[in-house]
């Protein structure tokens, strides 16, 4: 008897998968046929940008704080003190920047896409657009990803300045570092190609996001607990694709 159910529970994430691999499939061939939706775009993004920022730069202010303290902590007993610059650089704006701004949207955009398509879908509203020729993929996932490739990479570099800026704070006026030293330090790391690196992590966290989100909400199952286990699914299941791949991308690029 367990034995089946671990087969049942194999087969259902298999299964899961390849409806996923569909879904994206029939994204691509929505989205390549027709213009995408310029003003509905534009309102996502901004619906997506403006949400999601103000909890945003709070939590990576603290987490630059967080760095500078831990940083001198573990280097105060080497001599080291001067480094602290350089472990905020190597690990604000390499790692924890675009993460952090992937799981501030998943939490707040990724859980609203996913309740938003699941509520047209048992409201039947999906199956009106296909009644009409409108195809869903294109009308609800093509505007949604757009928006959100559109403010992510914006996000994410929102939350590089205001990580270093509160890190740069604490190392100064609490820790008493030299400023200028301190400064140099991040330079050293924050360089074009770091940037670069960091902006090409949140388009992909980003189009994780949106098709897993609306994936979820896609395929819901009716009623209100159909809407509750679909939103939940999709951020569980974009925050831990995110975070794997960015240790993927990390492994490629530094590796």
């Amino acid at each position: 008897s367990h034995q089946r159910t671990v087969w049942a529970h194999r087969m259902n994430a298999l299964f899961a998968l390849g409806r996923f691999g569909w879904f994206c499939a029939d994204f691509v061939r929505a989205t390549t046929r027709r213009p995408p939706p310029i003003a509905r775009s534009i309102e996502e993004a901004w619906r997506i940008g403006v949400r999601s920022l103000p909890i945003l730069f709070i939590i990576a202010c603290f987490v630059g704080t967080n760095l500078a303290l831990q940083g001198y902590m573990a280097f105060e007993p080497l001599g080291g003190q001067h480094l602290v610059g350089m472990f905020v650089g190597l690990a604000g704006i390499r790692e924890l920047a675009p993460i952090i701004a992937a799981s501030m949207v998943a939490a707040k955009a990724g859980t609203e896409m996913a309740s938003q398509v699941a509520v047209m879908r048992i409201q039947e509203e999906v199956d009106a657009l296909e009644v009409m020729a409108v195809n869903p993929h294109w009308y609800l996932v093509t505007p949604r990803l757009l928006g959100i490739l559109l403010v992510l990479p914006a996000l994410t570099l929102i939350s590089m300045v205001a990580m270093v800026g509160s890190a740069a704070a604490v190392a100064v006026y609490q820790l008493g570092l030299n400023g200028q030293h301190f400064t140099e330090m991040v330079a050293s790391t924050m360089t074009m190609a770091e940037i670069g690196y960091g902006v090409l992590k949140s388009l992909l966290f980003g189009t994780i996001i949106c098709l897993v989100s609306c994936y979820c909400g896609y395929y819901s199952k009716p009623g209100p607990e159909g809407v509750g286990a679909a939103t939940n699914s999709a951020v569980v299941c974009a925050a831990v694709t995110c975070v794997m791949l960015n240790y993927l991308v990390s492994e490629m690029v530094y590796g």
